[in-house]
């Protein structure tokens, strides 16, 4: 459930998988639910490609939650009020009603018990994050790409695109390889650090980059392109 809503999130604000992000932050209600998401943690951040996931408490307002209203005539000529006093809640009652599945409202002196069935919980996005709810699991995704991620991201994409084309090219997985890619300012910095990562995951033996490439493969990326030669070693 995590890894869809986080991937859901992704592609709302349309960020590759391969695109490290650095965080999910996920308020937990009970020790239990904690313990549930422990014990898939690290899965989680490899489907989705995050570097941490951060447990917060359910009620500690990093996230800010609301609710509204989803019953029909359940509460006759208190439902108005009934609306009202629901808006208002505090993220302490949010939490409680979330946990136990219901909550009990104080309407004029009577006691009005609100089912979680009742309502809709939803949270705010906060900035540089995207929120999603479903029942009672919560995911906050930190969706800024540092210049540090976004170079690991490019090295990420250049894996991909360079072992399509040795697909394409009809090599075999063992076959070792010479890359030749093109200077670009967006990625050289990137191919700079990451290398000896890139070489490894595409067996590379050598990776330079130059000015010009000879009858090279050209890669497509957002706003530029670049131009690579796989020549099999």
């Amino acid at each position: 459930d995590v890894t869809s809503m986080v991937l859901a999130l992704r592609r709302k604000v349309n960020i590759k998988v391969r695109q490290p992000l650095q965080c999910i932050m996920i308020p937990v209600l009970d020790e239990e639910q904690r313990a549930h998401i422990e014990a898939v943690k690290a899965l989680i951040m490899s489907e989705v490609n995050v570097k941490d996931i951060k447990f917060v408490d359910g009620a500690a307002g990093v996230l800010v939650k609301k609710v509204k209203c989803d019953f029909k005539k359940k509460f006759g000529k208190q439902m108005k009020a009934v609306a009202a006093a629901v808006a208002e809640m505090s993220q302490e009652a949010i939490a409680e009603l979330e946990k136990n599945g219901s909550y009990t409202l104080q309407l004029d002196g009577t006691d009005v018990l609100v089912e979680a069935t009742d309502v809709e919980i939803f949270s705010e996005d906060i900035p540089g994050w995207l929120v999603a709810n479903e029942g009672k699991l919560t995911v906050a995704l930190d969706v800024t790409v540092t210049e540090e991620l976004r170079r690991e991201g490019v090295a990420r994409e250049l894996v991909n695109r360079i072992q399509n084309i040795r697909k394409s090219s009809g090599l075999e997985i063992t076959d070792k390889i010479k890359i030749t890619l093109s200077k670009n300012q967006q990625t050289d910095d990137a191919v700079n650090e990451y290398k000896d990562y890139i070489c490894n995951q595409v067996l590379g033996t050598s990776l330079t980059l130059t000015d010009e490439v000879e009858n090279g493969t050209e890669l497509n990326f957002d706003d530029f392109s670049l131009y690579v030669s796989v020549v099999k070693e």
